[in-house]
C-alpha cells in the first residue's frame, strides 16, 4: 500500500488560508489511488506541505471532518473514511483548487473525443482558431455507480495535442491542464443556470426529459489572456446545489 501523498499548492494570499487548504487536501483525499494508505500524515507534517501554521492546518481538517471525508482520532492519528465521497452543496470561493476539488471523486468514463469546427456558441473564445478539440465524458458516483453529471469540453488544439486520455479517466480537466500539460492557469469564470434536461442529458444522467438540472460552464483562461478550455457540465438537479461565498478582504 502506498503513502498517502497531498498535491502541492500555491497559495492565493487574498483567500482564507484554511479554506484554499481544506480544498486542495479534499482534492487530493478524492482523487487518492486505490491503494493509497488511509491515514494522513500529521497536522505538523500537513502544515509543512502546505507552507502554512498548525492552527490553520487544523481548521483546515476541521471542515473536513465535518463533512466527513476524514475522522479524528486522539493518539491513533487521522485517517480517511472509506466510504468518503463528495457532497453537495459545494462552495466555491475563486480558488483552483476549489475547481479540482468539486469534480474529484467520481468515476469517469471518456464518451468520445476528436477535432472540430468551433461551436458558434463558443466563437467568441476562440477568435484565432478554426477548430477545437472536444472530450466527452460521463461521471458516476464511485460508491453507488449512479450517473452524477457529463461534461463537454472544447480545448484549444495546441493544448489537446498534449493530453493523455488516461489522465482524464483519472483526474478533472482542470487538474489536466495544470498539472499534467502544464498550463499556467490565471483565471477560470463559472456560470451556473438553471436549465431543463434535453434527450441526451435525460439518457446519461437516467433521470426524466425535462427535469431540472444545473448547468456550468467553466471558462479557463492562460497567462496569455487566451481561452485554454470552456468546460459545459450537466448536472442532476436531485443531487447538487452551488453556493457562493463572498469573503470580505
Amino acid at each position: 500500500m502506498s503513502a498517502f501523498a497531498p498535491d502541492s499548492l500555491v497559495l492565493n494570499r487574498k483567500l482564507p488560508l484554511w479554506y484554499q487548504v481544506s480544498q486542495s487536501l479534499r482534492a487530493s483525499v478524492l482523487g487518492r489511488s486505490p491503494d493509497a494508505s488511509l491515514r494522513l500524515p500529521t497536522e505538523e507534517q500537513l502544515a509543512a506541505h502546505y507552507g502554512v501554521s498548525v492552527l490553520t492546518m487544523r481548521q483546515a481538517l476541521k471542515e473536513l471532518e465535518e463533512e466527513g471525508l476524514i475522522s479524528r482520532h486522539r493518539r491513533r492519528g487521522t485517517f480517511i473514511e472509506p466510504g468518503a465521497r463528495r457532497s453537495a452543496p459545494r462552495r466555491l470561493l475563486g480558488s483552483i483548487d476549489a475547481i479540482v476539488a468539486q469534480q474529484s471523486g467520481e468515476r469517469t468514463t471518456i464518451l468520445g473525443h476528436g477535432p472540430g469546427r468551433v461551436p458558434g456558441d463558443l466563437a467568441e473564445h476562440f477568435p484565432d482558431s478554426a477548430e477545437v478539440v472536444t472530450y466527452r465524458r460521463l461521471r458516476r458516483d464511485a460508491e453507488s455507480d449512479e450517473p452524477t453529471n457529463w461534461a463537454e469540453n472544447a480545448v484549444r488544439p495546441d493544448v489537446a495535442a498534449r493530453i493523455d486520455l488516461a489522465d482524464l479517466e483519472r483526474w478533472p480537466m482542470t487538474k489536466v491542464l495544470r498539472d499534467a500539460v502544464g498550463v499556467r492557469i490565471s483565471r477560470i469564470t463559472d456560470t451556473v443556470e438553471a436549465r431543463l434536461a434535453d434527450p441526451e442529458t435525460a439518457e446519461l444522467l437516467q433521470v426524466p426529459l425535462l427535469s431540472p438540472i444545473l448547468h456550468y460552464t467553466g471558462v479557463t483562461y492562460g497567462e496569455d489572456g487566451r481561452v485554454v478550455d470552456v468546460a459545459r457540465i450537466r448536472y442532476r438537479g436531485d443531487r447538487f446545489s452551488f453556493t457562493v461565498t463572498v469573503e470580505a478582504d
